[in-house]
């Protein structure tokens, strides 16, 4: 360990982790485990079942009842379906398992495909966002661009969330990307493919292709529901998708990117975040509020990141986290 930390803080290139990780340290930390990586998707489908068990309970109960047990079962969805976003994005780094099949195949179909991912271009996707965080040709810029905003902008954002609009519009995008007249992206940016040469029959095949694997996997969960008993609780599902699931997406873009410098070191371009209980169930599921740390080594399992956060804080490389009441202060302070 050569560089001073003062050094590691103030330099515009990405810093080398043995600046500051013995190689013992490393090793430690960069350790996967498949048995970790199936608890997690484990525990949170248990937790999406357990979902579905209560707004099953709340239909049954009088209207006090009913509407804030449905609420709350759509907003754990919502979050649950983060928190597979985020273990397809761990399998997209490799450390959700120690296997290639669990972070491939398993990872693709049990955390991807339920919420219309695809793993595999999701990975092409997501490297070039380290390799270009926060600069030009980083694909996820667009989802911080223009921040600080006011906030009554910022107010307008959440009610396009919370109205279903964000997410009718991520559904038609998701659409147009499987039928190949969209590049595929999770941000906001919306770019056309040329369509010299393309027939209707050939986008019609691309979005078939591309959409059976969701398709399917939707499909099986709307039959176990109806095998339960409850076939319309699978309208909670796609409503969570279209309503919290855009909002906790947002708000942790902007915590994680939002107002950072425009530089090649994850000291610098990057946010940790702290996140008690409430915000690790809905916006930071799976430690995916220790950026700095997954951004300094993308090596490291998400149960290791809290471990590389104390090492870091021990040697003077990160302060104290804000919250994510403090961010959202932050991106809406202008005006």
């Amino acid at each position: 360990m050569s560089a001073s930390n003062d050094d590691l803080l103030r330099q515009q290139r990405s810093p080398k982790v043995t600046d500051f990780l013995s190689r013992e340290e490393i090793r430690a930390l960069t350790r996967r485990s498949d048995w970790r990586g199936g608890w997690a998707i484990a525990s949170t489908w248990l937790i999406i079942a357990a979902s579905f068990a209560l707004a099953g309970w709340a239909l049954q109960q009088p209207w006090y009842l009913l509407l804030p047990g449905v609420l709350l079962a759509l907003m754990i969805l919502g979050g649950r379906q983060l928190a597979l976003a985020i273990l397809a994005h761990e399998a997209s780094h490799n450390t959700l398992f120690n296997s290639r099949f669990g972070n491939n195949q398993l990872s693709d179909w049990l955390c991807a495909r339920p919420i219309s991912l695809d793993l595999y271009r999701y990975r092409s996707h997501h490297m070039r966002h380290h390799s270009f965080t926060g600069r030009d040709g980083d694909p996820d810029l667009s989802l911080v661009r223009g921040l600080p905003t006011s906030k009554v902008s910022m107010l307008r954002k959440f009610a396009r969330d919370l109205s279903g609009l964000t997410g009718l519009k991520y559904l038609a995008g998701v659409a147009l990307m499987n039928a190949g007249l969209l590049k595929w992206t999770v941000a906001n940016d919306v770019q056309w493919l040329p369509r010299e040469g393309r027939s209707l029959f050939s986008y019609m095949g691309e979005f078939m292709r591309n959409s059976t694997p969701s398709l399917l996997v939707n499909a099986l969960l709307f039959l176990l529901l109806w095998g339960a008993g409850w076939p319309q609780l699978y309208l909670l599902w796609v409503a969570a998708w279209l309503i919290p699931y855009p909002l906790f997406i947002r708000i942790r873009a902007m915590a994680e990117h939002a107002m950072t410098e425009g530089s090649d070191n994850p000291l610098r371009n990057t946010r940790t975040t702290c996140a008690g209980w409430l915000a690790r169930s809905f916006v930071a599921p799976v430690r995916v509020n220790f950026h700095i740390e997954h951004h300094l080594m993308a090596s490291v399992p998400y149960y290791r990141l809290p471990q590389l956060h104390g090492l870091l804080r021990q040697r003077g490389l990160v302060q104290k986290p804000p919250g994510y009441a403090d961010v959202i202060r932050l991106v809406s302070s202008a005006g």
